[in-house]
């Protein structure tokens, strides 16, 4: 069972910046990919960014693009969500998540394992 736990979030004036850590308990099965998802009030999770471990691949919602990336640390099985030029609609639960078993890297159900969550909010 693998386990991830992450941290960073908080409240941030629009135009400011966070970021976001996710530290997995233990290497997953190799290949695999983490992503990052996001869920805000009355609304579905939505993919936010994703990356292979093999970082062959990255790939970001539109919404994001230009202004957040994701990037890994395999020695410390962590993997980073920087977020810039935030905006009040950048609002909402961060999810990080691990999976294996998919070539699809952007809907819930593509992963195997969940962090907690943590809140970001971004409001003047």
């Amino acid at each position: 069972q693998v386990q991830l736990v992450e941290s960073g979030g908080g409240v941030v004036q629009p135009g400011g910046s966070l970021r976001l850590s996710c530290a997995a308990s233990e290497r997953t099965l190799r290949p695999y990919y983490m992503g990052w998802f996001r869920q805000a009030p009355g609304k579905e999770r939505e993919f936010v960014a994703a990356i292979r471990w093999s970082r062959a691949s990255v790939d970001y919602a539109d919404s994001v693009k230009g202004r957040f990336t994701i990037s890994t640390d395999t020695a410390k099985n962590t993997v980073y969500l920087q977020m810039n030029s935030l905006k009040p609609e950048d609002t909402a639960v961060y999810y990080c998540a691990v999976g294996s078993a998919s070539a699809s890297m952007y809907y819930p159900h593509d992963y195997d394992y969940w962090g907690q969550g943590t809140q970001v909010t971004v409001s003047s």
